[in-house]
């Protein structure tokens, strides 16, 4: 009986002392919490007489995105030439579901509406992130045997339209970003009003922004394959690569820091034109190798300017809305005798329904 009863004690100081040490615990976490909600809200805040809420917490959208990319390479010594290619453009449609400021949805390409999905050369992942005073982007390419030769040219005196609008499948590349900037006039001036539709923008206002952002690409490019096909279009005329430009695989990185400008132009009742322009400072790091280096590579550290453009046209009635936007990269790469030229771009239309009224919009 004793020992049960001790037993009994010491059970009962072990549950008072881990629930004393658990209320000290939680309590810590309370605050942490607190600051934490504080922190995220102000992400959020707006001032309401520039830019009208979100009234709802669902939507249904339908989504089409139309994605292309471009490249072009050039030597710069002796007689220059250069290539420039771009895989076939991608249209994607699918439906979207939304919980507040999330979404979730799924596009299939229509070059590939049967659903085979292993004959496409084209895989890709976009996501943005977009707050009253903070935005991310990021996003992964790859595309393979699917390229076609856009504008060649390899000397004086030869005819480019040989080699113009040709499939060529020596060609792979992959693509992988992060950008994070911030939105100083984030009050005033909404960012989702013309990219995430979950606020509308009531009187024009612009803000000034800077980010930050990092991206790896790498070029693979089958100069023998490349070198047969042109004597194949050109017969008789030898024409010779230049060799910068015979090199197998090429690797980018990029680490950025950008500064830009971005306007909300409410030209009519819940219509809204948004263009957006940052200039970015980017530190370039490349290696690759080529036939005339006998230590078989290069390396080339250097800075570069890049630009990123956003334009969007939108109309939301707070229920209702449907429009248009686009975003349009270019990165730039040099060394001695060789430049690289990246433009990505994608243009997305949309139109959706709110649903699901917040307590605070409803009739009392």
């Amino acid at each position: 009986m004793e020992m049960r009863r001790l037993l009994t004690i010491i059970l009962t100081m072990i549950c008072l002392g881990t629930w004393a040490s658990d209320t000290l615990t939680v309590e810590e976490p309370k605050k942490q919490m607190s600051w934490l909600r504080r922190t995220i809200r102000g992400f959020s805040y707006i001032d309401e007489n520039y830019v009208e809420p979100q009234h709802y917490n669902w939507s249904v959208m339908a989504l089409g995105r139309y994605s292309w990319d471009f490249y072009r390479l050039s030597t710069t010594g002796g007689e220059r030439q250069s290539v420039s290619f771009s895989p076939h453009n991608v249209f994607k449609v699918g439906p979207y579901f939304g919980w507040r400021w999330v979404f979730l949805g799924y596009t299939i390409d229509l070059r590939n509406i049967n659903l085979n999905f292993g004959s496409s050369g084209w895989q890709g992942i976009d996501a943005s992130i977009y707050s009253a005073q903070i935005g991310a982007d990021v996003y992964f390419r790859h595309t393979r045997d699917d390229y076609m030769l856009r504008e060649v040219n390899l000397g004086e005196g030869l005819n480019e339209r040989l080699l113009e609008d040709v499939p060529f499948d020596g060609i792979s590349v992959g693509e992988t970003g992060v950008s994070l900037y911030y939105i100083f006039n984030h009050q005033r001036f909404s960012y989702p009003a013309a990219f995430a539709q979950s606020t509308c923008q009531k009187i024009s206002c612009g803000s000034w922004m800077a980010g930050i952002g990092y991206m790896n690409s790498s070029l693979e490019f089958d100069h023998e394959a490349f070198q047969d096909l042109v004597d194949e279009r050109y017969g008789k005329q030898k024409v010779k690569l230049d060799s910068a430009l015979m090199f197998n695989k090429v690797k980018y990185y990029n680490i950025n820091a950008s500064v830009g400008y971005a306007y909300n132009w409410v030209f009519a009742r819940n219509c809204l034109f948004c263009a957006s322009g940052s200039v970015a400072l980017a530190y370039k790091k490349s290696h690759g190798e080529t036939a005339d280096t006998d230590k078989g590579g290069f390396d080339v550290n250097n800075f570069n300017v890049d630009a990123i453009g956003r334009f969007g046209l939108v109309y939301n009635n707070t229920k209702w809305y449907a429009g248009a936007n686009a975003i349009v990269r270019t990165y730039n790469y040099r060394k001695e005798r060789f430049v690289a030229n990246n433009v990505l771009g994608e243009v997305c239309l949309f139109i959706g329904y709110n649903f699901g009224l917040k307590s605070r919009y409803k009739k009392k």
